[in-house]
């Protein structure tokens, strides 16, 4: 009996099953009119033959309609002098901040040339990196491993990234030296070793930390084990940086030829000489995010790099608002933090960024028509480098036509080390820029004092 009753069950199963598995899945029929719709005419013929026999999709899509189109004359533009590259690195954000504020440094001391040593930067944005990792993981040790945050801490624990507040935190904790005080060095200029041994030893120390934790462990052990720990990856940056200086002397030759005396220096005391204000800065975060709402102040989470330092903090402004208090910066000759998608229709070759400089659709014959909002949300865009934003130029109506960045790749890179980009790419593109809040307008103003809406560090955004 229970033989007749079993066999229509398993066959209702299998029925089920294989329902189940049909649900979703390429079947022969949707196969059969797929590849129908593939017609190798003698037009496909030829842009398979040359797609096949390219080493490059991107240079076959080369839009001929857009060479030539965009010159690099700008109206307005900040007086900046050098160009500087910050070899195989993720340095970006700290070579476009400093670079901001190498001609307020040249202009004071009236010398031809000027910069500042990353390196010294970049020793203590490691550390006090690794200090914070450990903070967060002693923050979340009563939570599993599996936990989204303490998954986010132990996938990366640090690296070489960071935006504006990432160099303000730094400076202000540590101050600037000049280049020559503290040279870059080969594992500086090409930092993925480096960063890849810290975070192998961050990790160990992090899950003992943990398990101490776990165990009972008193705090002042556990602060024990992770000063031990910091005192470990203290030894790694110094022997492959170089120890920073606690004071150094500096001194000058100027466009005139006359060298100035020796003076000693603190870090911190050599900021303060440069830039009185610095601590107290009127400098704010402005960005596009065209998924949130515009005139709000938004906060990520733990995005920052030391303990004790300000969070990635912006107000989100329409694109029209920020060219427009863009503009009035440099028309006043100050040079801006700015970030953008800078891989995005950006013909390296000439150093221009335009709308449709690869186009895509026709080679393939298929539609790219995501717009800004769709391609943040779905992670195809996103800021990826940041760059000094320097200059604009305008229509007959001062309206503008297109901008200028300063790169840090050196000066075989774009315009002898410059990027000029249309106010078409700006829109799509550009994400955020660092300003004086002296530019923005009343509303921008009064926006700014609202409290900040809280994001998590795992924001699509970010």
């Amino acid at each position: 009996m229970k033989k007749f009753i079993l066999i229509p069950v398993l066959a209702l199963a299998c029925s089920v099953m294989s329902i189940a598995q049909k649900k979703g899945t390429v079947d022969a029929k949707m196969l059969n009119e797929i590849r129908a719709s593939f017609k190798l005419d003698a037009s496909s013929k030829a842009i398979q033959n040359a797609i096949t026999n390219s080493e490059s999709i991107r240079e076959l899509s080369l839009n001929h309609e857009k060479l030539g189109k965009t010159d690099h004359f700008f109206k307005y533009r900040v007086d900046v002098k050098g160009i500087t590259n910050q070899e195989s690195s993720g340095r970006c954000w700290m070579f476009t901040s400093m670079n901001t504020i190498r001609p307020e440094v040249m202009k004071k001391f009236n010398i031809k040339s000027f910069d500042f040593s990353h390196n010294y930067n970049y020793f203590w944005d490691l550390f006090e990196k690794s200090n914070l990792f450990f903070e967060n993981i002693i923050a979340t040790a009563d939570r599993k491993m599996d936990d989204r945050e303490v998954v986010l801490y132990f996938k990366g624990p640090v690296d070489d990234g960071g935006v504006w507040n990432s160099f303000f935190n730094i400076a202000k904790k540590y101050g600037v030296v000049p280049a020559e005080v503290m040279p870059e060095t080969k594992v500086s200029n090409k930092t993925r070793e480096i960063t890849s041994l810290i975070n192998e030893k961050l990790r160990g120390e992090a899950y003992k930390l943990r398990n101490m934790i776990a165990e009972k462990a008193s705090t002042k052990d556990v602060e024990l084990a992770k000063m031990t720990a910091l005192k470990a990856v203290y030894r790694m940056l110094a022997l492959s940086l170089g120890e920073p200086p606690v004071n150094f002397t500096w001194r000058f030759k100027d466009v005139d030829g006359k060298i100035s005396e020796s003076k000693m220096y603190t870090p911190k005391e050599f900021l303060a000489e440069i830039n009185p204000d610095f601590a107290k800065t009127e400098l704010v975060m402005i960005m596009n995010d065209p998924t949130r709402d515009y005139y709000k102040v938004y906060e990520i989470k733990n995005y920052r790099n030391v303990a004790e330092g300000i969070n990635w903090t912006y107000l989100n402004l329409p694109n029209k608002e920020i060219k427009k208090f863009a503009m009035a910066s440099i028309k006043n000759n100050e040079a801006m933090y700015a970030s953008c998608d800078v891989g995005k229709q950006h013909n390296r070759k000439a150093g221009v960024m335009d709308i449709n400089t690869y186009d895509y659709a026709s080679i393939m014959g298929v539609e790219f028509d995501m717009d800004k909002k769709a391609r943040v949300l779905t992670r195809e865009s996103g800021s990826s480098h940041a760059m000094a934003l320097i200059g604009v130029d305008v229509d007959k109506n001062d309206k503008p036509v297109k901008w200028e960045f300063e790169n840090s790749w050196g000066t075989t890179a774009g315009n002898n080390g410059y990027l000029t980009f249309t106010d078409e790419w700006f829109s799509e593109y550009m994400f955020r820029v660092v300003i004086n809040k002296t530019y923005l307008d009343e509303k921008a103003k009064k926006a700014l004092k609202t409290d900040p809406i809280l994001l998590p560090i795992w924001d699509y955004m970010f």
